[in-house]
């Protein structure tokens, strides 16, 4: 199945651009950069969007500007207006289960108490794709919510960066339909440890 409508979430915002819940932004506005793409502002799908090519295929891609946790609402508006079914949905979101410098593909599943992937939910069930750029987690449940808004420090945010040019490089198997190539190759990257993993 291949993607057409590719998402990064985030915080609209200065205050927010370099935090770590921002991942998806960050993967977003990369690969608009890589890809000579320049994001508008689309007040009627409530955030900017940008179409990039792939190959002989195109993509559209998303920045909803709702703040994190009300996300749902303008995928919801943007796939409705294009016809795009949720399984042709990609979603680039920060995972603390996750460690920096790793990043891995999943095919629907739960929601894992992730504010924009709860909202994703209720407007789109649960059928989407997601790529999940690994942050860390802080240790303890309480600290969860400071941790994700706070900036990394610059090994974490390289680290995060190389996930996230590890994950630029399977786009095209993802907007040309190849699912299985995107994840072998993806989730065969070296991860911090430098160990592999399969």
């Amino acid at each position: 199945m291949p993607i057409r409508l590719l998402v990064g979430l985030g915080n609209p915002g200065p205050r927010y651009a370099d935090t770590r819940h921002n991942a998806g932004f960050w993967f977003a506005d990369r690969l608009a950069a890589d890809r000579g793409s320049t994001f508008r502002a689309e007040s009627r799908f409530e955030g900017e969007v940008a179409r990039f090519a792939a190959g002989t295929a195109s993509c559209l891609l998303q920045k909803p500007l709702t703040f994190m946790n009300k996300s749902g609402s303008a995928v919801q508006k943007l796939a409705a207006f294009y016809r795009i079914p949720p399984a042709e949905i990609l979603v680039v979101h920060d995972d603390l289960d996750l460690p920096a410098g790793t990043a891995r593909l999943k095919a629907g599943g739960g929601h894992g108490g992730h504010n924009g992937l709860r909202d994703l939910h209720r407007h789109l069930g649960a059928d989407y794709a997601r790529l999940r750029i690994g942050i860390g987690h802080p240790g303890i449940r309480e600290a969860v919510i400071g941790y994700v808004l706070e900036r990394p420090g610059r090994e974490e945010a390289m680290a995060m960066r190389q996930a996230i040019d590890a994950a630029l490089g399977v786009v095209d198997d993802l907007v040309g339909g190849d699912w299985d190539r995107a994840v072998r190759r993806l989730h065969t990257q070296a991860v911090p440890n430098g160990e592999k993993e399969a």
